[in-house]
């Protein structure tokens, strides 16, 4: 309540002060942090904007092919397909992208980003019109988590004129996807916009003695209504958006020999494996110009998410009597023990192996699968205030902010237990609903940033300061629905963040940038547990002319305290949700961008685009004793984040034709601190090939093949074993618009 009252006394007061001018410019878009690629190469710190015309290159679904465009970012790649993506940048923890601020239109979109940050979900892609990645002093502006940094994908706009367009693509492993909007303004102000996205495949990989698919079927709709008249200095916008997701994913991967042998097997043991998400997001975006200096901006949103994972688990090599009754061994330790060729008690490498083959019958009661049931909610109301005011020779851009949150995990999970019999799972025991987790978590936050944009001749001063005031809680149940109290816990948090961010223009073209600021991420509820914070430098040099564009930065995040959170993907034998303290480790590296067009031959452009990151990343003490981190000696590296990742993208363009390549190399990572045999993936180097043609203004037809060469790679080992990449596949489409 104190910090309801609080954040309208503060939003009421701006509003006052500022309402004594006005005039009838239109009101300031509100869902973007630059809105273009010109103003993202204007701030203080690395930032890059991915916007429309990057996109249509190669017209990709998965984020993670579209997110490495930018240096700096890292990923783990999960699912092959961009599902469940998991994001670090700048070296912090890639794990279901829990380090990083995720905003869809400038609202913070994780399911539930303060109580449950590594909660699966990330919007559909293929929706988007561009993405911002957001890094150094400006990261304070988009937290919690400032460490790192932001990605803020920007939706659909409503546009300015009555059209559309409709997209048709269809491709190998039966996928097909489908894109149609269609909306417009009127002359009162009135404007609209309907979108529809169906992506849908049967998967790449083959399940053991099963007809079912390992695939994907997403449908994703969008509805706009917005009313800004051009004589009006208001601005109203309601966004609705639904998505609902079937996929058929698991955890389970194979053993060293098994991947080499067929990469895209999947074991019988996951064949009921399936994932089923709802999603909705309400946001209501209202923005006001005082004056034609001086703007403010509301927004009131409300996401939900539900989501069912019934996964493969672990299993009772003696078997259980019921599903309460259960003594895990860990699918990680079986394909550990037959990867090292070391048998489990009296269960010999080769009773394993045929566990995993279904060629041996298990005992009754012995395998476990968890129905992870949860509900999710993030909702809260924000506030801005931007001012232009010249004081002086120095020209000043104020950026205002206040967010009340409050978000919310429901954990009401049940554990069943199966046998194997003649190669297929058997239901022994249904299990006590909630005997799998029957929790609530919750977090109420108040942020609350200031940031100044000075321009003083050929220098640029950003200083910024950021609040951030966090309550969180856990109860825990007994008697699975009638939910009977057992046990609670709190934990809560205050800090300051500061930061500054200096750009000097040494000519119309060269600019150079510095910056520092105190990074943070908001911890959990575990009584104890710090929260993570970094101070953070960065150093660098950008160039920019109507050629080319370049920019080379150095950056490094110092941990006072590095945080691991407890997860099922992360493979430890701990709690989940529980946090344990990592202590000091550091992170820097260099970041390079360069973007040019080597020449016209015969009216035909040449456009080149190389991205590189290099990163050093190192835990500081020795760590021992924790079920999450296990035994790290310091220098040890942080996991999944590679040393040296790169792209080029190299394309040939006509004037109603196109052709790229897009080439990625990444190194080998560890998968724990350790880093011992059997948890490092392989390198990889990837080739995708797009060409498009452009028939007339309207129709556009194109072909896009990812992983020419068919790589085959380790790409994740955690939880349970070797995952690979996405095998080779090629698609065709049409695009028409209206």
């Amino acid at each position: 309540m104190k910090r309801t009252l609080l954040a309208t006394a503060i939003a009421l007061t701006m509003f006052n002060v500022a309402a004594q001018e006005y005039s009838t410019n239109k009101a300031i878009e509100t869902v973007t942090i630059y809105g273009n690629q010109q103003k993202a190469q204007e701030a203080t710190g690395a930032a890059q904007y991915i916007g429309e015309q990057d996109l249509e290159k190669f017209k990709y679904s998965d984020i993670q092919r579209i997110i490495r465009q930018a240096p700096g970012v890292s990923l783990q790649i999960e699912d092959g397909y961009g599902l469940r993506p998991n994001i670090s940048i700048r070296g912090v923890a890639t794990e279901r992208s829990g380090r990083i601020t995720l905003l869809e239109d400038n609202v913070l979109i994780a399911p539930a980003p303060y109580s449950a940050p590594s909660a699966y979900y990330f919007p559909t892609a293929g929706r988007m019109s561009a993405f911002e990645v957001v890094k150094g002093p400006a990261a304070i502006t988009q937290g919690p988590y400032t460490i790192g940094g932001a990605i803020n994908m920007i939706s659909t706009p409503i546009p300015s004129t009555q059209g559309g367009q409709v997209t048709l693509e269809a491709g190998q492993d039966a996928t097909y996807r489908a894109h149609a909007t269609v909306g417009g303004q009127n002359d009162n102000g009135f404007g609209y916009l309907l979108e529809a996205h169906q992506w849908q495949s049967d998967g790449f990989q083959d399940i053991d003695r099963s007809d079912n698919d390992t695939g994907l079927n997403v449908t994703d709709l969008t509805m706009k209504l917005a009313y800004a008249p051009k004589d009006s200095r208001h601005s109203v916008e309601l966004k609705l958006q639904y998505t609902d997701q079937d996929s058929e994913q698991s955890y389970l991967g194979l053993t060293d020999a098994d991947f080499a042998n067929n990469a895209q097997r999947r074991y019988g043991l996951s064949a009921l494996d399936n994932i089923s998400t709802e999603h909705t997001q309400v946001m209501l975006n209202y923005a006001f110009q005082i004056n034609k200096d001086l703007n403010f901006t509301a927004v009131a949103y409300n996401n939900t998410h539900k989501r069912d994972w019934f996964k493969t688990e672990g299993i009772d090599l003696d078997g259980s009597d019921n599903a309460q009754d259960f003594s895990s061994t860990s699918w990680s330790d079986v394909v550990n023990a037959i990867n090292t060729n070391e048998a489990i008690d009296d269960i010999s490498v080769s009773q394993l192996q045929g566990i995993l083959n279904g060629t041996i019958d298990t005992a009754e009661g012995s395998i476990q699968l968890r129905s992870n049931n949860r509900e999710y909610y993030s909702r809260g109301v924000q506030f801005g205030l931007n001012l232009d005011k010249q004081l002086g020779e120095a020209k000043h851009h104020i950026e205002v902010g206040i967010r009340l949150h409050q978000d919310q995990e429901d954990r009401l999970q049940r554990n069943s237990t199966y046998q194997q019999l003649n190669g297929q799972l058997v239901l022994s025991d249904l299990g006590e609903l909630g005997n799998a987790g029957n929790r609530v978590q919750d977090a109420d936050a108040l942020a609350i940033h200031v940031y100044d944009r000075i321009t003083l001749g050929d220098w640029v001063f950003t200083p910024g300061l950021r609040f951030e005031d966090i309550s969180q809680s856990r109860t825990r149940y007994t008697n699975g629905a009638d939910r009977v109290f057992r046990d609670d816990r709190e934990n809560d948090t205050t800090i300051l963040l500061p930061g500054l961010g200096v750009l000097y223009k040494v000519d119309t073209n060269l600019n150079l940038i510095a910056g520092a600021h105190k990074g943070f991420t908001a911890p959990s509820n575990s009584p104890g547990a710090k929260e993570e914070e970094a101070i953070n430098y960065e150093l660098g040099v950008r160039y920019a002319n109507n050629h080319l564009n370049t920019e080379l930065v150095y950056f490094l995040s110092d941990y006072d305290n590095i945080v691991g959170v407890c997860t099922a993907s992360s493979g430890s034998n701990c709690e989940i949700g529980d946090a344990f303290n990592g202590d000091a480790a550091t992170v820097q590296g260099v970041e390079f961008l360069f973007k040019t067009e080597l020449g016209q031959f015969n009216g035909v452009r040449v456009p080149l685009n190389v991205t590189y990151t290099y990163i050093d990343s190192e835990f500081n003490t020795d760590i021992s004793g924790t079920d999450f981190f296990g035994d790290v000696t310091a220098g040890d590296s942080i996991p999944y984040i590679p040393e040296n990742q790169g792209q080029i993208t190299l394309g040939l363009e006509g004037d109603n034709w196109t052709t790229y390549l897009n080439a990625v190399f990444i190194d080998a990572v560890c998968t724990r601190a350790s880093c011992e045999a059997f948890e490092v993936t392989d390198s990889s180097f990837i080739v995708d090939l797009s060409s498009s043609y452009n028939v007339n203004d309207n129709l556009r037809l194109f072909a896009r093949i990812e992983n020419l060469t068919n790589q085959e790679n380790i790409v994740s080992r955690q939880p349970y074993g070797a995952r690979p990449n996405k095998s080779r596949t090629a698609s065709v489409g049409v695009s028409y618009s209206f």
